[in-house]
């Protein structure tokens, strides 16, 4: 049995799993955890001597434990094997961690899973600054990339700039073969250490910038978190690899984006996370899709969140472990907006980019904001995908063959209707995505007609002369507007094309 194997075993026998500890310190402590507060989870641990609360108290919260309770709870590995792994160091009668080692649980297509997660310890067990070669474990950024993907079976993916591993282990899913590529050898130990642990094969690691270990290969998707975060070139500014590219501004996400179009093959598909600048006078939204654009690449991005100079730098300097109030934040802060006044930056856009090496379709190009909160859990991948699938269904037809079409009304959508007092007529109709990117779409009463008509048994064309004849309209120019707007609403996600 090889050491990793004994730690495996170890873990399956305490029952190290999400549920287990959820249920050992409650939603009360698990919210504080994700606030930065373990004081509430280490209270609920510290009674229980069972080996998956030892685990969590070392792995999870950072504490050091009595050296006989870890060897307990690691009866196969024991002390020495999980030293030689990396994972602890003991004297004096105490185990100290030297990792972050957790269960994550999570759900896809393929249904529930579960793994276990190495990486560096956080702040939150260091009580200090991170060093710059830290290897981030699953965050909110993690999760909301492994809900991006798609989920459409590929032969081959490329994972840039893997990290811990955790979305080379999700891409595995889908493609055949995966290549995780990262420019720390500390961060690719780390992932094979994740790989062989949760007994997932078929992934391929490779140590390099970019896209250089890819040598020219072609593969059939990508996926990345890359390193985006805008950082002041400067020697008194840390460079956290796992989040610092080391080029000026946004070039890095630019770069990534280029890179993409030579390395993709043909009908490919790229899901990353990004920043991008907004200058005086630009548009930082646009400026992404002209990359894309400028590379050859179809794309569809969505903004999440913007923001201003001074709020990007904060979020930064305190997630490498700098607290506010003290005169090394001030003087990083400082930094942050020199190096963004140098630019002309009015602020930071955060989103997710898909791009898709075109394949003969008609160029697509969407980039918009969207902040309602989203079902992370369930993955917007699918719902982008199966959208820009069948707006590529409909973006070949003309406009007589989509009159000809049959559709039908997503499920999760519904209709709200807002009437002045006494009146009769609506004076706002909209239309909601329960799922999706949940939009809000303001409609009028023509289409609202032609939407809640489009069950799958009619043509278009058929519904849109009814609903012209109901209004006592010209059927001919209401035809060309609805053409127009339910190519939209097919994209959007709202409409669904049977064929």
């Amino acid at each position: 049995m090889t050491l990793v194997d004994a730690l495996r075993s170890d873990l399956e026998a305490a029952r190290y799993r999400v549920d287990r500890l959820d249920g050992l310190w409650g939603a009360e402590a698990e919210a504080a955890l994700r606030r930065g507060n373990r004081v509430p989870a280490a209270r609920a641990l510290a009674a229980s001597a069972e080996p998956v609360a030892v685990l969590a108290r070392l792995f999870v919260l950072g504490e050091t434990v009595a050296a006989d309770a870890v060897a307990a709870a690691l009866p196969a590995l024991g002390l020495g094997g999980a030293a030689e792994l990396g994972l602890l160091e003991a004297d004096a009668g105490l185990a100290r961690p030297l990792v972050d080692l957790r269960p994550y649980a999570f759900v896809d297509l393929h249904g529930a899973g579960e793994w276990w997660i190495a990486s560096d310890l956080g702040e939150l067990a260091t009580g200090g600054t991170l060093r710059v070669d830290h290897v981030l474990g699953v965050g909110g950024a993690s999760t909301t990339l492994a809900g991006l993907q798609f989920s459409t079976p590929v032969a081959t993916a490329l994972d840039l700039g893997t990290g811990c591993g955790i979305q080379a282990l999700h891409a595995r899913r889908f493609a055949d073969r995966v290549v995780a590529t990262d420019i720390s050898e500390r961060a690719l130990r780390y992932a094979r250490l994740n790989a062989e642990l949760n007994r997932v094969e078929g992934i391929e690691f490779r140590l390099g910038d970019l896209y250089a270990p890819l040598a020219g290969e072609r593969v059939d998707r990508i996926v990345s978190n890359p390193p985006f975060v805008i950082t002041p070139r400067s020697p008194e500014v840390p460079a956290y690899e796992y989040r610092d590219g080391g080029l000026e501004g946004d070039a890095l996400v630019a770069a990534v984006i280029a890179g993409a179009a030579a390395h993709l093959a043909p009908g490919g598909t790229a899901q990353l996370l990004g920043n991008w600048e907004y200058r005086a006078g630009v548009d930082g939204l646009e400026r992404a899709a002209d990359w894309a654009t400028d590379a050859g690449l179809d794309c569809w991005i969505v903004e999440r969140e913007q923001l201003d100079p001074a709020r990007y730098a904060e979020t930064w300097i305190r997630d490498g472990g700098t607290r506010p109030g003290t005169p090394e934040f001030e003087r990083l802060c400082a930094a942050w907006l020199d190096d963004f006044a140098r630019r002309g930056v009015t602020g930071v856009g955060f989103g997710y980019l898909v791009l898709r090496l075109a394949d003969g379709t008609p160029p697509f190009r969407r980039a918009e904001r969207v902040s309602a909160p989203l079902d992370e859990v369930a993955g917007i991948g699918a719902h982008l995908a199966e959208c820009l699938a069948a707006r590529d269904l409909v973006a070949a037809l003309d406009d007589e063959t989509l009159l000809g079409l049959r559709l039908r009304v997503a499920p999760d959508v519904t209709e709200e209707r807002s009437h002045w007092p006494g009146e009769a007529d609506p004076s706002v109709i909209l239309l909601r995505q329960g799922g999706g990117l949940r939009r809000e779409l303001r409609v009028d009463p023509a289409l609202a007609a032609v939407v809640g008509a489009c069950d799958g048994e009619l043509p278009l064309g058929v519904i849109v002369d009814a609903v012209a004849a109901l209004l006592e309209t010209d059927a001919a120019p209401l035809r060309l507007g609805i053409v127009a707007e339910v190519r939209e609403l097919v994209a959007d996600g709202v409409l669904r094309p049977l064929v």
